[in-house]
């Protein structure tokens, strides 16, 4: 992404309702699997602002390759380790030893998506989980993708196949953020129409009014209860369509 989008993410995504209900579905996955006090690796971190928000108890690390987003990551957050520099070379060893690992909206900015996600599982190790988001539907292709530097976006069909033949098993594969895929299925094709984003730096990121913010965010993350559930064998995984996938992989000693 361009560093006009990393600054506009780094001011909103500790207010804005898309940013704060993904943390808390992410946080209630991750309490699921992860141990008291182990090591999280965020690859493709941002501004940090998924990173910063477990709780110090863990080893917190979070790789990127843009040198503006962590600097504003390490501005934000700096009891949290920082690595400016490509997945996985620069952070095998913290791969090597990492229970969790993420990889939240990271898949759709690269090229070779199969390459990274390959050398990502193996350099894990056997035990570890995978915590995968991607966005979701090809149909809700808009602006927002392109200011951001999307190369495409998936499907409960595309995303499984990259990790076939990997010693990865998909513990959970599920969309996400469901409930409000109507509203946004309406306002991408709208903007579609437009030719432009509905907010700043070409995107549809703005923050709304207080109560409807508040709104947004109680509907997004209220997905969270049922994706635990199917996580943990409780209930099956949710179905329909959703603004996003989500996938989580654990690691496998190899045969």
């Amino acid at each position: 992404m361009n560093p006009e989008v990393f600054e506009l993410q780094g001011r909103i995504e500790e207010s804005h309702w898309w940013f704060t209900a993904r943390r808390r579905v992410l946080l209630h996955l991750a309490s699921e699997l992860l141990p008291e006090a182990g090591t999280v690796l965020d690859c493709g971190c941002g501004t940090g602002g998924n990173i910063c928000a477990f709780p110090p108890a863990h080893r917190r690390v979070g790789v990127d390759p843009s040198p503006e987003a962590v600097a504003i990551a390490r501005s934000k957050c700096p009891d949290v380790e920082f690595v400016q520099g490509m997945v996985p070379d620069d952070v095998a060893a913290e791969l090597a030893v990492a229970d969790l690992v993420l990889l939240t909206d990271v898949l759709e900015h690269v090229e070779g998506d199969r390459e990274l996600l390959s050398g990502i599982v193996l350099g894990m190790k056997p035990g570890a989980h995978l915590l995968i988001t991607v966005p979701a539907d090809p149909g809700l292709w808009s602006p927002h993708d392109i200011s951001h530097g999307h190369f495409r976006r998936y499907t409960a069909e595309t995303l499984p196949g990259l990790w076939g033949g990997l010693p990865g098993q998909a513990l959970l594969l599920a969309p996400f953020n469901r409930r409000l895929y109507p509203l946004v299925w309406l306002a991408r094709h709208v903007t579609r129409a437009l030719g432009r984003g509905a907010g700043a730096a070409g995107t549809d990121l703005r923050v709304p009014p207080g109560p409807v913010n508040g709104v947004l965010f109680r509907i997004f993350s209220g997905e969270a209860g049922r994706l635990s559930k199917a996580l943990t064998g409780r209930a099956p995984a949710p179905g329909g369509r959703g603004v996003s996938l989500l996938a989580v992989l654990r690691r496998e000693a190899r045969a």
